[in-house]
């Protein structure tokens, strides 16, 4: 390499390093950690807006193809199954306020981005007690369906009339027992031909082994296993989107660490202000 090469090389390495403090430094490195994690998406991976109209969330489906193996939420509704107090006192796979956390954050999502949500119980007013208030709390616009008795929400009629009056066809369930109150609809629902997903984490079982053999038997029917914060995620995006600061303070209810990095980068982009003034 000539000398006037060497000079022009380490004039563009100079020209790309940082300069100033210490804190400006730490600031563009914050900075530059939080684009790397993937805060801003390029404009080409803008998501489409080309569902049809009527339809309460916009398709998932890119321009490039990208999302098609991935939920829609303009094809989904959410559905809660047995989130009762009673039953919370027996769950022993998952500690039970993870649990609640991870169900308010779908309810909170589903409000956030219009996506429908059924909720129901066999018996509330027995041993199993209440739903959950905070279900209701978050999304008021969920539509609750008392069962007759019945431990498979699939066995009542007016359960799956309310689901098919959605006319969407990707379910995502949410329960406690995982083995049997999600289990039980998530068979019959995939029978059916709907594209079923369990929550694991916003689900809980009595004890690891009948969570272990429950998630082996919905891998085995064709039922998709997955967790709160991949949902969120897979619905999620992009964050190019109007959405974005409140859909970055659910992953702090899935993530509590997320709200770490959201602090750093805040405190990155207070200091850069302060010494522009």
């Amino acid at each position: 390499m000539s000398m006037g090469e060497k000079g022009m090389q380490a004039t563009t390495t100079q020209r790309h390093r940082p300069t100033g403090s210490p804190l400006r430094v730490l600031a563009w490195r914050t900075l530059a950690a939080v684009l790397a994690i993937g805060l801003l998406w390029p404009p080409h991976m803008v998501m489409a807006q080309a569902a049809p109209s009527g339809r309460p969330a916009p398709s998932s489906v890119l321009s490039t193809g990208g999302g098609q193996a991935l939920i829609d939420p303009a094809d989904t509704v959410l559905l809660l199954l047995d989130h009762q107090s009673g039953l919370f006192q027996t769950v022993k796979d998952i500690s039970v306020a993870e649990l609640r956390a991870n169900t308010i954050m779908l309810a909170k999502l589903a409000t956030l981005l219009k996506i429908p949500v059924i909720t129901t119980a066999s018996e509330p007013n027995g041993p199993n007690g209440p739903l959950m208030p905070e279900i209701q709390q978050f999304a008021p616009h969920a539509v609750f369906v008392p069962r007759k008795g019945e431990v498979n929400a699939w066995d009542n009629e007016d359960f799956v009339k309310a689901v098919r009056a959605t006319g969407k066809k990707t379910l995502i369930m949410a329960g406690v027992w995982t083995s049997v109150c999600v289990m039980f609809p998530a068979l019959d629902a995939k029978a059916a031909g709907f594209k079923v997903y369990a929550v694991m984490d916003a689900s809980g079982d009595p004890s690891d082994m009948v969570s272990r053999t429950t998630l082996a038997r919905f891998t085995q029917a064709g039922i998709v296993p997955t967790t709160a914060n991949a949902v969120l995620c897979e619905i999620h995006r992009t964050w190019n989107r109007p959405e974005a600061a409140d859909i970055a303070q659910l992953y702090t209810m899935v993530a509590p660490n997320y709200a770490a990095l959201i602090e750093s980068y805040q405190k990155a982009q207070d200091v850069i202000k302060q010494q522009k003034q």
